[in-house]
């Protein structure tokens, strides 16, 4: 029992180091001269951070650091507010249409992103708000997986009961949404929320073809414009991704648990 206690701890072990060695690699590959990433394998941290932080500090890097958090925090409100408003009407509410307007949003599902990226552009184009962050903020809108995603879990998780006798005790419709629904949603909303967060934060491609102002950029866009058209300064640019997934490991650190029970809860009761 302990020989298999022993192994199993070992196997997991190895797997974790595995799983580690590459973010491991890139906090040291932050620490050397660009040139010297292609002299040796760096496995000991070298001498040249505060240089590679001198370089990225010099950039806006802190600018974009906060672009990205208050684009990102937004992004996640504006999803999941209307996802779980969406999701109540689709789970409890019967009105016509209500199938064929449910079945268009999971065909959406099926449709690649990128393909409607030159038609969002345009609208927005057309609305005057190219060249700022409300591209980026209002793509939580049509956002149809956590449409989908909250529709199961209120059709699951909250009681029909519940809701009617609110109804007879003469509680509104936004007050059953904000007094009964939510507090049975919020497993969910922190599961939609911290997906949410985490696609908005590695966003890449919308803010590149919507934001052409520097003071403007993103973290990914601030860090992919850190090289020079004479020097591409890899180690500074590794330096930033890995100041760029801190907030990225403090949320998983504390909402890992959360996130596990939003997405197991909702798949086993649906």
């Amino acid at each position: 029992m302990r020989a298999k206690k022993f192994f199993t701890v070992l196997l997991l072990s190895l797997i974790a180091i595995a799983f580690l060695f590459p973010f491991y690699m890139m906090i040291v590959m932050g620490t050397y001269y660009s040139e010297d990433l292609f002299k040796q394998l760096p496995i000991l941290p070298s001498g040249y951070l505060l240089e590679n932080l001198k370089t990225i500090m010099s950039a806006s890097f802190l600018r974009n650091y906060w672009n990205s958090f208050y684009v990102a925090v937004l992004f996640t409100l504006v999803t999941v507010g209307v996802a779980s408003i969406t999701g109540f009407a689709f789970a409890k509410y019967e009105f016509k249409g209500k199938n064929a307007l449910y079945g268009f949003i999971l065909l959406t599902m099926m449709i690649p992103g990128h393909l409607g990226l030159i038609a969002y552009v345009m609208e927005m184009k057309w609305f005057h708000l190219n060249n700022t962050h409300a591209p980026l903020i209002l793509a939580g809108l049509n956002n149809a997986f956590g449409v989908f995603f909250m529709t199961q879990f209120i059709r699951s998780s909250v009681p029909t009961e519940v809701i009617e006798s609110a109804r007879i005790d003469g509680s509104s419709e936004p007050g059953i949404l904000t007094r009964i629904v939510i507090p049975f949603l919020m497993p969910a909303i922190s599961t939609l929320g911290l997906i949410s967060f985490l696609g908005s934060w590695n966003g890449y491609l919308l803010p590149l073809v919507t934001i052409n102002k520097p003071e403007l950029y993103t973290l990914p866009l601030g860090i992919a414009n850190l090289s020079t058209v004479f020097r591409t300064n890899y180690s500074a640019s590794i330096l930033g991704l890995t100041l760029g997934t801190l907030p990225l490991i403090i949320l998983f650190l504390f909402g890992s648990k959360t996130l596990v029970r939003g997405l197991t809860g909702g798949a086993v009761k649906g």
